[in-house]
């Protein structure tokens, strides 16, 4: 049995069409990924959020629940204007995503939005509640151009498995045979 990898989504225009979709369609699962673009945080940090994590706030502070290591990454203006709007008149001690008969969200609901989302825009790519935090990888390496950086932000051991994880080594190895002769 082969193991569905998720894929970045390389094009900007198809990202900025799934969150149009999103906006459109439901503004938590919008906020969601806006969250998820504009922070390389893995869906079960996501969902763990509650109000008070992101209100009044010029970062976020958590300890993933993967690697039990504590993160700290600053709210981008996008991602204020998003998180303001989202949970104005909100209790602070509540989920900041709610699903189901108002308990917190699950990563079961977010793969499903997800697919819907790509599958109703046309996007072609394996995805899965990963593809957020890959195509957060790979837009932020074609932007600045440091796997180390990355590699810290996401919490791994090498640069390698940074650059495999957002798609890039296929990407390099496909560009130098384009443009190799002999």
């Amino acid at each position: 049995m082969t193991k569905h990898i998720a894929e970045p989504i390389k094009s900007k225009k198809d990202i900025k069409a799934v969150e149009q979709y999103l906006k459109e369609h439901n503004e938590r699962d919008y906020v969601i990924w806006v969250l998820g673009l504009n922070s390389g945080l893995r869906v079960s940090d996501i969902c763990g959020l509650n109000v008070s994590d992101v209100v009044d706030k010029t970062h976020i502070s958590i300890i993933e629940k993967k690697t039990q290591k504590r993160k700290s990454f600053y709210i981008n203006d996008k991602l204020k204007r998003v998180l303001k709007i989202f949970t104005k008149g909100r209790n602070l001690d509540e989920p900041l995503f709610l699903g189901k008969q108002g308990k917190r969200l699950d990563r079961k609901e977010v793969y499903r939005f997800i697919i819907k989302a790509c599958d109703a825009v046309g996007i072609k790519a394996k995805v899965s509640t990963h593809t957020m935090r890959r195509s957060f990888g790979y837009h932020h390496y074609q932007k600045f151009k440091d796997a180390i950086i990355l590699q810290k932000i996401f919490n791994h051991s090498s640069q390698r498995i940074t650059l495999l994880y957002i798609g890039l080594e296929q990407d390099e190895i496909d560009w130098s045979y384009k443009n190799f002769e002999l």
